[in-house]
């Protein structure tokens, strides 16, 4: 196959599953490390191989093999799963004769019936209306891509899959429905059913093809490599050159001092740095800090048993747990409702305190810090499907039966704004203020002709 000159390459022709695309370029291909903007060169890359920022660590690209086949089966195979996990039952339990079953869905919308509209939607765009939208987004960016005529809308779709990703919930709800079924595992008889099976496979599924999804290369393929601006030199941050790196395929751009712009190739909204990322970041987080409080004080759900009523907060349901015996399952709820919310909101500001600061700790600790606050936000959902799972299931009326109280809605929120935070945070700005040791003035430089 003729491999195009990189002066006359054309940006719109796909290039589907033959060759990497550094291979296919004469001039190495450059990216800024989106969470230090250091600029560096990609290496050529095998299946299987990633490439890391030499500077902080972060993975810049992650080279897979036959990523468009790969992506589409996967996303096939996650949307058959899911298309039984909605049919079918669930799970159901029996006590003393009383028996209830439900549906996937119905831990969303029995929700509304106790008036909370807005933890349903939450409960039920996080695992079903979100995560399919992702898959049929790849299925429809992979087909054109395998027909080497890319379909309408793909560069949108493209650009959208990475905002999605962190939105997307189905592992969390597994682990909250095991717990949910061991809580009540001593109070009745628990059977599972087939949709609890195929959302199983569905929540593997769906973390198995965004973990095949090869942005660098899909990126190639949907609009080429358009070159980086003439003298960009490698060795040093992308802001001193009048550089960006794009957040979502990479690309280097031209951008001119506290000027907006959009990405050549994805079209995607530019800044050298986040618009006062700081100033959104504190307000995020006071926020958050303020619903914390409710979602402490006031019940997370009320469950009652042959006629008594009694009312739990997260810290009562915790102690519950351990008074049961239950230590494995109250350990993970006081992980995921009060360690982590809490650790979130402390490691957050105190980045925001120490970020402009020429602190004595390594910037690279700090750096690693984020990653972890951002990785483990997500996760304070366990709380909020638990209360879904158990408030569809448990209807005995009197008998048995649980509610949700307005603490569900007020930590569901300090979720939400916890995650929000650490999206607006930008980790560049650790690197801006240089540590003492001036390790990356001392770091080799070259020019080269991107």
């Amino acid at each position: 196959m003729r491999t195009a000159h990189p002066r006359t390459f054309n940006v719109n022709t796909p290039l589907v599953d033959q060759l990497p695309p550094e291979a296919r370029t004469q001039r190495r291909r450059l990216r800024a490390c989106h969470e230090c903007d250091w600029v560096c060169a990609l290496p050529p890359l095998n299946s299987g191989e990633k490439a890391n920022c030499p500077r902080c660590g972060h993975t810049l690209v992650k080279r897979n093999r036959l990523p468009a086949q790969r992506s589409m089966a996967l996303a096939m195979a996650a949307l058959v799963a899911l298309a039984l996990a909605v049919s079918f039952p669930f799970v159901s339990f029996n006590v003393s004769g009383v028996s209830n079953r439900i549906e996937l869905t119905q831990t969303a919308t029995t929700l509304i019936g106790f008036h909370q509209p807005i933890v349903a939607m939450v409960v039920i765009m996080t695992i079903v209306v979100l995560p399919a939208l992702y898959l049929v987004g790849v299925i429809w960016l992979q087909l054109g891509l395998l027909r080497e005529r890319p379909l309408l809308f793909s560069r949108d779709i493209a650009r959208s899959l990475s905002h999605l990703t962190p939105w997307m919930m189905a592992d969390v709800f597994i682990i909250g429905a095991l717990v949910s079924l061991i809580k009540i595992a001593g109070l009745a008889q628990i059977e599972l059913g087939l949709s609890f099976w195929a959302f199983c496979s569905y929540a593997v599924l769906l973390l198995m093809t965004t973990q095949s999804i090869d942005a660098d290369w899909m990126w190639f393929a949907l609009e080429g490599e358009p070159l980086a601006p003439e003298g960009t030199r490698t060795g040093t941050t992308a802001i001193s050159q009048g550089l960006v790196g794009c957040p979502t395929c990479g690309l280097i751009n031209a951008l001119a001092p506290n000027a907006k712009g959009h990405c050549v190739r994805c079209h995607e909204k530019l800044h050298h740095r986040l618009p006062h990322s700081l100033q959104r970041t504190w307000a995020l987080l006071a926020a958050a800090a303020i619903m914390y409080i409710p979602a402490n004080v006031y019940p997370i759900m009320t469950t009652t048993s042959l006629g008594s009523s009694s009312a739990s907060t997260i810290i009562g349901g915790v102690v519950e747990l351990i008074q049961m015996g239950s230590w494995p399952v109250a350990t993970v709820i006081f992980i995921a409702s009060v360690i982590v919310p809490v650790g979130k909101l402390i490691a957050l500001a105190w980045l925001c305190l120490v970020v402009r600061q020429r602190h004595r700790l390594n910037a690279i600790s700090r750096t690693r810090l984020y990653r972890i606050t951002e990785f483990i936000g997500r996760w304070s959902m366990v709380d909020i499907f638990v209360v879904a799972i158990l408030v569809a299931l448990i209807r005995a009326g009197s008998l048995m039966s649980i509610t949700p109280g307005p603490a569900a809605l007020a930590f569901g929120a300090v979720v939400v704004l916890t995650m929000l935070a650490a999206m607006t945070f930008d980790p560049r700005l650790i690197w801006d203020a240089p540590s003492p040791d001036q390790r990356s003035q001392n770091a080799p430089q070259g020019a080269i002709d991107g």
